[in-house]
């Protein structure tokens, strides 16, 4: 494999929780496959054409939990395609098993790290990334492991086509701040918000997670972080 998408170390905790049910564990075995985006091949031209249905432009949503976000976009945004990250075999399951059910075409997934998925697209190929209540690692000596790092960011930015946005969701305030002082320091990205609103409240079509809504129960307030690839 190219140096360059070797992962230098991993942004995520641990990989599996509970048992998996019967149908979890057969459609980790069998539709995972057949919608996991393979790394060893070279990134189409289009990304569009991994999808097989025609798409206008391709999200990626990084971490996507159990995937009611992504999920509930995909049946709003049908000719919008998704790439789904999520190295947690949980979450991966609750999504391929709404994926089933819904019958979404729209879709393609990374069961792993998304860094080596990173550094494979195409340079401008993606409208949009979203980054909704990452790990903030809060311990000091972690904080290497936050996924939002100066690197990192000029990493979304080849990826990201002009105009596309990188969307952020933390309910942990230093993490916002961490953001912040990241993207406000390159030269890639523009904060979009013009009034304290715009951070506070999530953006239109936002789908709260139920790691938001027990953040919102514990009284923790989100923030909503939008940038503008320049």
């Amino acid at each position: 494999m190219n140096p360059e998408l070797q992962q230098s170390r991993a942004f995520f905790g641990r990989r599996k929780g509970h048992k998996l049910r019967p149908r979890q564990a057969q459609l980790i075995d069998t539709l995972l496959p057949r919608l996991t985006i393979d790394l060893t091949t070279p990134a189409p031209a289009e990304l569009g054409s991994l999808f097989p249905t025609p798409v206008s432009e391709v999200r990626l949503e990084i971490g996507f939990g159990g995937g009611e976000s992504m999920i509930a976009q995909a049946q709003q945004h049908p000719q919008t395609g998704f790439i789904g990250v999520e190295p947690f075999v949980n979450g991966m399951a609750k999504a391929l098993a709404a994926i089933e059910d819904h019958d979404l075409r729209n879709i393609r997934l990374h069961f792993d790290d998304a860094v080596n998925l990173i550094a494979w697209l195409p340079e401008m190929s993606l409208a949009r990334i979203d980054l909704v209540h990452p790990d903030p690692w809060p311990k000091r000596r972690h904080w290497k492991r936050r996924f939002v790092q100066d690197e990192m960011v000029a990493r979304l930015a080849r990826v990201l086509r002009h105009g596309g946005e990188f969307r952020f969701v933390t309910d942990i305030a230093d993490y916002a701040a961490w953001t912040l002082q990241r993207l406000g320091r390159s030269s890639d990205f523009a904060w979009t918000a013009e009034r304290a609103d715009d951070w506070r409240n999530p953006w239109p079509g936002f789908t709260a997670t139920r790691y938001h809504a027990k953040a919102a129960r514990e009284d923790r307030k989100s923030c909503f972080l939008i940038f503008r690839r320049i």
